[in-house]
């Protein structure tokens, strides 16, 4: 008796089915461990997180790095996840070749509301695995900033990060990426009503 098990998908055969018009623009999924994942839709405090992130990042940001938001990074060998921001180095070809890698990512930036478990249980893993140094989650079901650091990998072979760092929607955090760079979270999080 044999088990029917699913497919997984490669980078490769995902970049491929892309290319073949397989899915819609307008589809809302990534590749996480080789399985497409359709995103659960945003509400709006999500919305409003995302506009004020939106309006402050680029600010600080600059052209010291390449800012994208809901923009894909490549976690090979099976992964494509599309964070809501990736604070990345800057690259000649403006990554035109490819999407950035781990080695080129400085900073991972995901808002959670109804995606908070996926993002803690599912993304933690699989960013500390992959050697993302900085992980950030904007908890708006508990109305702080999540800093996640230092990826380590367990003795039962489960990947996590050493360091986490809650800070209040009222206090100033430094990028890790750029220390002398403050984003002020009173701009970021909406009003927890």
């Amino acid at each position: 008796m044999s088990i029917a098990q699913a497919k997984r998908f490669t980078l490769d055969e995902y970049h491929r089915l892309t290319e073949l018009g397989f899915f819609h623009e307008d589809d809302h999924i990534e590749l996480i461990n080789g399985e497409i994942i359709q995103m659960v839709s945003k509400g709006t405090a999500h919305e409003t997180c995302l506009r004020n992130l939106l309006r402050e990042l680029p600010k600080l940001v600059g052209d010291r790095a390449t800012l994208q938001s809901q923009a894909p990074i490549s976690v090979p060998p099976n992964s494509e996840p599309e964070p809501d921001f990736a604070i990345v180095k800057n690259r000649d070809d403006n990554y035109l070749s490819s999407h950035p890698v781990p080695v080129d990512i400085l900073l991972v930036m995901e808002v959670a509301d109804s995606s908070l478990a996926y993002d803690q249980d599912v993304k933690i893993p699989l960013y500390a695995q992959a050697g993302i140094h900085d992980y950030w989650i904007f908890n708006l079901f508990d109305h702080h900033l999540e800093c996640y650091s230092e990826p380590y990998l367990d003795t039962q072979g489960k990947y996590g990060y050493l360091n986490k760092r809650i800070v209040l929607p009222n206090q100033v955090i430094a990028l890790s990426c750029f220390h002398d760079l403050l984003l002020d979270l009173n701009k970021v999080f909406p009003p927890n009503i």
